[in-house]
């Protein structure tokens, strides 16, 4: 096994926001669908997940930590998957546009 003493640490400063979130401690089945789950179950699930983000401390960093690490699965930063990618696809057509 290597030496893994001469490795950097965390940078805490770049995950660190998350404590803040109004989501901190809440069931991740609010934010994230069960396999399977469609229709108007699923879209009553978003809407919920994003009452909560709507009153995030947080929201802008986590819809951009979201965005940038190109998060595939649950609402972040109010947003949910296909909302992503369709920011995500807009911006590879413009770069430097501000998510909507």
């Amino acid at each position: 096994m290597g030496d893994s003493a001469r490795l950097p640490g965390p940078i805490t400063a770049l995950w660190e926001w998350q404590y803040r979130g109004a989501c901190m401690g809440m069931d991740s089945t609010t934010f994230f669908h069960p396999e399977g789950e469609r229709g108007s179950a699923r879209r009553r699930r978003d809407e919920g997940a994003k009452a909560v983000c709507r009153s995030c401390e947080v929201l802008e960093i986590c819809r951009e930590h979201a965005l940038s690490t190109h998060e595939p699965y649950g609402v972040w930063g109010g947003m949910t998957e296909e909302e992503r990618r369709a920011v995500l696809a807009r911006r590879r057509r413009s770069p430097g546009e501000p998510v909507a």
